[in-house]
Parts: structure tokens; sequence; C-alpha cells
């Protein structure tokens, strides 16, 4: 398919570059200029859109997709047909920046127990939801598993999905699905369900613990058979110190017997959820969330000035005052009323005055603790996770300013995200206090130097340099490294790892030692044959023998028995026949044909011609016919 990059899709969605391309279909980052964020674009190839088949499982994985609401589970927004501009049949998804899985076993190498368990728990999660409602992914894989640049992990790409949601996939003899992690029953009979994924994030679950594959081969139909003829090894027997639960585990959920996996996504999580709190008994078995602040834990306050606030209270109720009684020339007596009257607002302004009295104080109290007292002090948000960015914008939100104190390495934490604070969440400092942060330099990793040519002591002591378990050196044969120099390490050179990460020098034998087999007697047909298939190279050499047949060993060096470097020359001396031979009868015989029969017998030929005649014929032979002659002699024949 052509690059689309720069088209408009379905009037909606800009494709800005294309980020990758598979038998199936090219994926696209793309814009989408109603709703402006950006996605990821999924466009089947043209000459596929022609095959109802394939267009039925394209549009196969964004209902399968789009079925399952899961944090794990990459989201399908969209699904549609391009009418205007470049024809094409879409697939919009949530776009996720980071690697896959495949890309992280490449750069940084198989996973610790600890990490590959807290890694597998999310995927299996998805899994769960996806068996919940009767979705078999049928082709999951490390290619098809999403890590994004915070740490979520996602799986993707159900375009191999079946289920009731779905319909019918391709026929059944068709075996979908990349071989290396097919189930056996897929490859034998082309069927699946919930136990075929179980098998392929079993492989996978292999792959992430030991770095490697359980079966490789030169051609994918040889890696299929092995999956239905052999039996997935054990872990515990390419790595070292593996908790026999896991190893169980594992071991049980790769069986060719369907029966004896785990029945589901579901029951493999519990299964495995339970081995990670055998292995993390103190650690909360959730699965991790960065902890980013989105928005200040409370938002900054206008307080009110103690006199503002008592006026505001005073002025709604206010406090009567007793006005002054005007002098009169006579003053008349109160009577009952009247003196009740004063009583009860005399009440009234004693009670107001009170009320008062009380605010005040409330009021005072509450103005010491939010200006000076302990409601002054704001509490540090949470900043594990965050970039810097991120957290000064929260800081400044809370007249808070922050400090980088330390860089520290993280396998947890991305480069450039907050470790952790001082103080940690949670606590109480003043407005405009610095808070310290830790930022993380990423995974710590080192380099393996190249060792390929030294000797092992030199070789040992440049590894001793690096914070590395330096192994007992293993031997091996080489076609090209000297005996007892270094041909490599592994890791191999050049490859970044983990501190404390085992690393085994390989020291040369020398070229590899192959038994001679002795061919004297036998056929040089049948010696130069196999000496050059088992990697020997012939020099061959001829001679008389007396006891032996034209074309039979007579000797070889080095001598049958004996052993040999592969590639190295063995010598053959190969029989000429007998050195004698007798004179035939040619009495008779036309001259030319009695002179080529001799010097086929490696006789030289003399001709003396007498007489006239046209057609001349053998008259007489010297030696006499009968004559035991040793070959190479001259023999004279007389013609006439």
């Amino acid at each position: 398919m052509s690059d689309l990059t720069g088209e408009l899709i379905d009037e909606r969605y800009q494709l800005n570059r294309k980020l990758a391309t598979g038998g199936m279909a090219s994926i696209y980052e793309a814009l989408d200029t109603r709703l402006d964020r950006k996605v990821a674009v999924k466009i089947m190839h043209a000459h596929l859109a022609q095959d109802e088949q394939f267009v039925d499982r394209f549009i196969r994985e964004a209902k399968a997709a789009a079925a399952l609401s899961h944090p794990n589970i990459v989201a399908v927004q969209d699904q549609g047909w391009n009418r205007n501009g470049a024809p094409a049949i879409f697939l919009v998804m949530e776009l996720i920046e980071g690697d896959t899985l495949r890309e992280h076993l490449n750069e940084q190498g198989r996973l610790t127990i600890r990490d590959g368990v807290k890694f597998l728990l999310p995927v299996l999660s998805a899994l769960a939801a996806a068996h919940r409602l009767g979705i078999v992914h049928r082709d999951l894989k490390p290619e098809n598993i999403l890590i994004s640049r915070d740490g979520r992990i996602k799986v993707a790409d159900f375009g191999l999905a079946k289920g009731p949601l779905l319909g019918e996939t391709l026929e059944a003899s068709v075996v979908l699905g990349s071989v290396s992690y097919l189930s056996p029953e897929q490859v034998q009979r082309g069927v699946a369900d919930s136990r075929s994924d179980i098998y392929s994030i079993a492989v996978t679950a292999f792959e992430i613990f030991t770095g490697q594959k359980p079966f490789t081969g030169e051609e994918p139909i040889q890696i299929a058979f092995m999956h239905v003829n052999n039996r997935v090894p054990r872990i515990s027997t390419v790595i070292k110190d593996v908790p026999r639960e896991l190893d169980d585990l594992i071991y049980a959920a790769t069986s060719a017997n369907p029966d004896e996996r785990p029945r589901d996504g579901a029951e493999f999580f519990e299964k495995l959820s339970k081995v990670n709190q055998k292995l993390n008994p103190k650690e909360n078995q959730l699965s991790l969330e960065l902890d980013i602040p989105i928005s200040p834990m409370r938002p900054k306050r206008k307080v009110k000035s103690l006199r503002k606030k008592l006026r505001e209270l005073t002025s709604t109720s206010p406090i009567p005052v007793a006005t002054p009684t005007p002098v009169a020339t006579a003053i008349a007596p109160e009577n009952t009323l009247e003196v009740a009257k004063r009583k009860r607002a005399s009440k009234r302004v004693r009670r107001n005055r009170k009320v008062a009295l009380l605010l005040a104080v409330a009021v005072g109290i509450t103005s010491w603790y939010v200006l000076i007292g302990p409601g002054s002090r704001i509490v540090v948000p949470s900043t594990v996770g965050a970039t810097q960015e991120e957290v000064n914008f929260a800081f400044q939100n809370l007249g808070l300013r922050s400090l980088i104190s330390e860089r520290k390495f993280s396998e947890d934490i991305a480069e450039g995200r907050v470790i952790s604070s001082i103080p940690n969440a949670g606590g109480r400092v003043e407005q405009g206090a610095t808070i310290k942060l830790i930022l993380s330099k990423g995974p710590e990793r080192f380099t393996i130097p190249a060792l390929s040519g030294l000797t092992p002591g030199a070789a040992r002591r440049l590894m001793a340099r690096l914070p590395l378990s330096l192994q007992p050196n293993v031997r091996e044969f080489s076609e090209s490294v000297p005996k007892g120099y270094v041909i490599g390490s592994a890791p191999r050179a050049g490859e970044r790892v983990k501190r404390d990460t085992d690393v085994v020098i390989r020291i040369s034998k020398g070229l590899e030692q192959i038994p001679v087999p002795s061919y004297v007697g036998k056929s040089a047909d049948q010696a130069l044959n196999e000496l050059q298939e088992a990697g020997f190279e012939v020099d061959s050499k001829y001679a008389f023998s007396e006891t032996l047949l034209p074309g039979e060993v007579i000797s070889q060096l080095p001598a049958g028995g004996s052993a040999a470097d592969m590639g190295a020359k063995v010598s053959l001396v190969i029989s000429k026949g007998t050195q004698f031979a007798y004179i035939p009868n040619v009495f008779s015989i036309e001259e030319a044909k009695a002179a080529q029969a001799l010097r086929d017998l490696d006789f030289k030929v003399i001709v003396k011609k007498i007489g006239k005649k046209t057609i001349k014929k053998v008259t007489n032979i010297v030696p006499k016919v009968g004559t035991k002659v040793e070959r190479g002699s001259t023999v004279t024949i007389t013609v006439g």
C-alpha cells in the first residue's frame, strides 16, 4: 500500500505520519480534527480490501475491541470507509505512545521474576475481561502488547478474535496467528478457545522470564510442529532461582493438553496473583498507578481580615443602644406596660451582646488558625511519576516551590519523572516552602564490552570493573577464534543489562575434532562424498596397485580411526589398477582400432607399414601376444 501521509480520511482524520506496516494494514499517527486529539488510524492494504474475508476480519477487530472496555485494552473509537479521496477501509484507535513488549525485550533483555509477574498481571486482567464476553484473542504475542510512556500495559490487535459478538472467523483449515506462540490445537485443527490464549500468553511469559523462545527453527512450519510434538520446557531449566509455584503454573499453562491449562484469563490471573502475593507479601497487590496530581489539593482562598469579618457580623445583628430621654418639664410616671416593654428590650440587648461576643471570639480563633496557625500550612500533594513541569504547575497554584535535590536510577519510574519528595505527600509545610524532589534517571543499565580476541584473564579483568555477576567460563569450538582465546560473552557485546546480571565469558576450544573413518579398500567416490559432507577438504592422488581395483582407495592421511580438525585436509591415494598388462591379440585388426586398443592399456604404439593395400591390418606384434608387460612400455605392430 502506498504511503497515505497527508491524506484526510473520512473528512475528519488527518494522517500525519506512518508508524508501522504489517501484513494486513498500515498504522498512522493522525489528528482527529473534530475533537482536536491524536489518534491511531489503521488502514487496510488496498489489495486486501478486495477480499471479503480480509475485510470481515478487519471489521471483526473493530467489533471485538469496541465490545471491550478495560484500562489494559487499546480502545477502538471509530471504523468506516473513506469515500472521498484515497479509497480506504480504516479503524480508529487510541494512540499509545511507547514501545511494544518485543521492542522492550530486544532492548532491555529478559525481566526479573518479580518484574515479569507484575507485567503479566495487567495483561491477564485484560484477557479475563475479553474471555468473560466470550472473546478469544487468538494472536497474543509480544508484538501485540504495548507499553505506554507512563508505564501502562495495553493489549492490542483483536484482528484474529473470535466470539459470539463477532460471528465466525476464516476457514478452520487456515492457521492464524504467529507460529512461535500458537497452541497445538490451532496448528493441528485450526480451532481455538480461551485455553488457546492461555497457551500463547504462557509462551510469552516463558520468553519474558528467560529472554528466549521455547522453540526456534529456520522455517515457520518447523516451529509449528515443535509446538505440536515437543513439550515446552520448564522455566527453571533455563534460569535459576525460579519460585516453584511460578514454574509449575507456567509449565501447566503451556501443556499440549488444553484441559491441563487454566481455563481462562480470570483463573490464570487469580493463580498468578497468589504467586505475586508470596513474592511481595508486604506490597499492595493492586496494579501500580502513577500518582500524578491533576489539580491542587485545596484551592487558595482569600482570607478576610478579622476587623472586616466582625463588621459584617455586627451589621447583620445590630446591638441596640439606649438613646437619652429628652428632659421634660414634667415627667410622667411609667405605667406597668411600659416597664414590661423596657425589661424585654433590655434582655434582647444583653442576649445580642453575648452572641456578638461569641461570634467575635469564633472569628478570632478561625482567623488565627487560617492566617498564622496550623490551618495556614499547605498539604504537600503526591508528585510520584510526574514530570518537573507538572510539579511546578501544581505547586504554583499552592504557593510552593520545587528543587531537584537528587537523581537516582529507577526500574519503575521513567527517566525525568519524580520518584519521591521531601517532605512526602500528605505532609504540611508553610506557604512558600520549597519541596525537594528526587528525579528518576531511568533504569540503570551497563553496556557489555567487546571481549572477542582477548585472553580469558584480560576479559575477566575488564568485566570486573562493572557491577555484574561474572559466572564461570564456558568453552566452545570455534572456526574463527584460536584455541584459548575469548570468542565473546553472553549477553553479547553492546547489550545493555541491569546491575548484577549474570555474564558468561565464552572461551575457544579451537576447531572441532571430528573422527575420520577408514576408506582403504573402499570406493574413492564414497570417500570423497562423505569427507566433504563432514566438512573436510579432500586431496586426491593416483597410483598403481596390484591388489586393488581402479577407483579404490589405497591409503589415506590422517589414517582411519583418528580425529582431525573440522575443515582439515584429508589426502587420499586412489588405485589406477595393476601396473602390468598383457599384450592382447590384435592380429587381422585394422590399424587404427588395434593401435587404440593398445593405447587404452597405457602402451606406447609404433606402427610399421608394408605392402600397398589400402586397408591395412595387423600382421605382426612385438612383444608377442600374451606377454606381461609394464604399462608405458613400447609395442610395435606391423600392418600390411
